[in-house]
Order: structure tokens, then sequence, then C-alpha cells
């Protein structure tokens, strides 16, 4: 009888995949916080990039731009796990019933549609706790919620309104992150494909190329759904109790008819800004723990 081949270690390679996705995305999200947040008080209609940095840096320093980071990296650790490792569990299947081909593009669209889906429902907790405690400070004093961190945001939406309130937006949310996903995921496993195999270039310049390409598409895919889901997650009711929106749909209706198509993607420059960075940031240090991983026989 032969030697036994090395049995798998364990779970590792299972979860390998999602291990790697929260962490490139938490470490994505240290860098890109001060962005999110401008881009945020954009939204709300706080005014210009510019202004929008004068006025935090003037009233609330400089700690105002990591205003949320706890909820931020908790979102990464439960969204990007999650839409990253079923990403590459969905393709890697896709690859194996395709005979070990490369796949076409709307497979891998499909792909990065179902791993958005699954990862936003997920994370969609953290998104709305991100979403409120970056816009406390626009609010006036008598209506802040004033959370001290993620977990504290949690607890108190539980404890206030319900448990499904973790979960307000989360239509919108969910179709964001299909539609960033589908965009960020498919638009990057192709680019790799034609850099390597049409252009010859190398690892570095394949790495950053297709990283630019992602952070293109996932922006302007995602950003009319991202503006209903800002809209939705901040709203208050005014003082009989009634909200200016009542679904996604009454949201995305309204918005039309007062400032047209183009209302849907305000703050573009300086949404593109946080999203491609963040997602190339995502792809580059991905790309940086698998190799660590490797070289220390993970």
């Amino acid at each position: 009888m032969g030697e036994e081949k090395p049995k798998s270690k364990g779970v590792w390679p299972s979860v390998k995949p999602f291990v790697n996705g929260g962490a490139s995305g938490m470490l994505a999200t240290c860098v890109i916080q001060p962005v999110d947040m401008i881009k945020v008080r954009i939204q709300l209609g706080q005014g210009s990039a510019v202004q929008v940095t004068k006025t935090m840096l003037q009233n609330e320093g400089i700690k105002a731009f990591y205003k949320g980071l706890s909820a931020g990296l908790l979102r990464q650790a439960t969204y990007t796990t999650t839409r990253l490792g079923s990403f590459k569990v969905l393709t890697n299947k896709a690859v194996a019933a395709n005979d070990g081909k490369p796949l076409p593009l709307y497979q891998k669209a499909l792909c990065g549609l179902t791993a958005g889906a699954v990862g936003a429902t997920v994370g969609s907790p953290a998104d709305l706790s991100l979403i409120r405690m970056q816009a406390d400070a626009t609010l006036p004093a008598a209506q802040r919620r004033n959370y001290k961190n993620a977990f504290d945001a949690l607890y108190r939406i539980v404890a206030d309104e319900g448990v499904l309130a973790l979960w307000k937006g989360a239509g919108p949310t969910v179709v964001r992150a299909m539609a960033l996903n589908m965009g960020m995921l498919a638009s990057y496993d192709q680019s790799v494909e034609f850099l390597k195999d049409s252009l010859g270039l190398g690892e570095a310049s394949i790495l950053v190329g297709a990283s630019a390409v992602s952070g293109f598409f996932a922006s302007a895919f995602s950003l009319p759904f991202d503006y209903v889901k800002t809209q939705i997650q901040k709203m208050q009711p005014d003082a009989s109790g009634k909200y200016p929106y009542t679904s996604s749909w009454d949201c995305a209706m309204k918005t039309l008819k007062s400032g047209g198509p183009l209302k849907f993607y305000t703050g573009f420059p300086v949404y593109c800004v946080r999203i491609a960075p963040h997602v190339m940031l995502t792809w580059i240090f991905l790309n940086q723990v698998q190799k660590l991983e490797e070289s220390v026989g993970l």
C-alpha cells in the first residue's frame, strides 16, 4: 500500500477566501474612511467636497473624518468577507462545471450579482449603523442619536426600533450591492484575462489596471442605488411621525421628479474617488494577503 497523500488542513481551505476577503476590505476601509465620510455628507446636501471638508475641519476637527470607522470595519468584516468569499466559491464551482475553462462574462456577472446579494444581506445592519453615525452631525442637536460605536448603535437600534429595524433600507442596500459587485467582480476577472492574454502585461500592471477598471464600473453601476439607500437609511420622521419616503421606490420616483435622472449621480466624482480606490486597494491588499499566506505555507 502506497503512502497516503497529506490531508487538507481542516476547514482552512474553505474559510480562506472569506478571511482573505474580509481582511483586504478592512485594510482598504482604514485608508478610504475620510473620503467615504465626505461622500455621505455631500449626498446629505452639505455642499461640495471642498465645502464639506472645510466645514468638518472647522466645526468638528480631524477626528470627524473617522467617525463611524468602527461601523465601517464591522461592515467589511461582514459584507466584504461574505461577498468576496462567496464570489470565489461560486466562480470555482462554475469553472469546475465548465471543465476548467475561463468563464464567459455573463457567468461572472451572475456570480457577482449573487455574491453581492448574499454579502449585503449579512452586512446590512453594520451598513445602517455606519450611515447613521456618519450622518449624525448633520442633524439638529435634539435629533442626534450620538452612538458611541458600531455595537452601541446596533444595540440601541434593536432596543428602540426592534430587531427588524437592523435591515431598514436592506432592499436598496442589496440591489446596490448586486449592481456594485456585478461591475466590480466581473470586470476585474475579465480585465485580468484581457490584460494578461491579449496585452501580455506583467503582474503589477495587470493588478493595477484591472483594479482601476473594476473600481470605475463598480462606481458607475452602483451610485444611483447608493443614493436611494442613503436617503432611506438616514431619514427622520417629522413632527407628525411621518417619514419623507414610504419605500425605496417612492424615494426613487420623488427624486426623479424633483431632480431628474442626474440627481441620482449627485456627488459622482467624490463617489468615484471613494469607491474606485477602495475597490483597487481591496484587490491590491487581497493580492498581498494571498502572497503572504503562500510564503508561510497557508
